[in-house]
């Protein structure tokens, strides 16, 4: 824990040096990433600076709120939720727990649409935040871009963030694609996979929204249930956490060439069906 007690000095290295410390023991994966993110939220710099400025003494204020932030990491909430934000690609939303939080692997499905022709038709599932549409429409702005979610909150959310980026992004509340009019060149989606009953790391389990998280008892029936509704869209790709299961479901949904993309850490992340 981050002293904060009146009277207390600590440089900008030692304040990171507890906080680490403090984090480590509460088990967080990556305690001075997070040390650094949160310091720097509170003192309003870039993480830059936290070297530079190593042995600046923070005043009585900002250690207290240091050691705020700090606590509520210790307690698990996630570091996009405590400074409100969260960056993807060459964009940053605003997040809450009303949306997931957009993770780097998401970013595939941006990846995919980048290569689909001038003027399409594209419709982001489950858009949450909105940040696959945003970054799609930031990188691509011939596209018409649709961003659909079932969470009224999570719209919200979606919709603050184009006025904020100042993107043109239609955003329609409605089941999957359930009475969004078409027809689509390309449905992007990134639907809840995880099977009902599966343990999730505190972050996940005790924060993110699980509408947005659980897909039924083998984490599929989103899947299921759009693929139904896309059987004359030329592309769609679905970001998954069973790749050989949903590729089986996207060939015998009709699709001719199936491709599954590994993120990063070599995962059978995003399914990518063409007609």
């Amino acid at each position: 824990m981050v002293d904060a007690a009146v009277g207390a000095t600590r440089s900008v290295s030692q304040a990171l040096s507890d906080a680490t410390a403090a984090l480590a023991a509460a088990g967080c994966d990556t305690p001075r990433l997070d040390a650094e993110l949160l310091l720097s939220f509170v003192l309003g710099v870039g993480r830059e600076r936290l070297v530079i400025d190593a042995f600046a003494e923070l005043d009585a204020s900002q250690l207290e709120r240091f050691a705020g932030v700090v606590a509520r990491r210790e307690a698990r909430e996630p570091v996009a939720y405590i400074i409100g934000r969260k960056a993807f690609r060459r964009i940053s939303v605003a997040v809450d727990r009303r949306v997931l939080i957009p993770r780097p692997e998401t970013e595939l499905l941006v990846e995919v649409a980048l290569s689909i022709g001038r003027g399409a038709r594209v419709a982001d599932v489950g858009t949450g935040s909105g940040a696959v549409a945003l970054a799609l429409n930031e990188e691509r702005p011939d596209l018409s871009v649709v961003g659909v979610d079932v969470s009224a909150g999570a719209l919200e959310v979606a919709r603050s963030n184009a006025a904020e980026l100042g993107l043109d992004v239609e955003f329609v509340r409605a089941d999957l694609l359930d009475g969004v009019p078409g027809p689509f060149d390309a449905v992007l989606a990134n639907l809840p996979y995880v099977a009902d009953g599966s343990g999730l790391p505190p972050e996940i389990e005790l924060y993110e929204p699980p509408l947005a998280l659980f897909g039924g008892p083998d984490g599929m029936d989103p899947v299921r249930r759009l693929l139904a509704m896309v059987d004359d869209v030329p592309l769609v790709a679905l970001e998954v956490g069973l790749g050989e299961a949903v590729a089986s479901l996207v060939a015998r949904a009709g699709f001719r060439s199936v491709e599954i993309l590994r993120d990063l850490a070599g995962h059978e992340r995003v399914v990518v069906g063409r007609q």
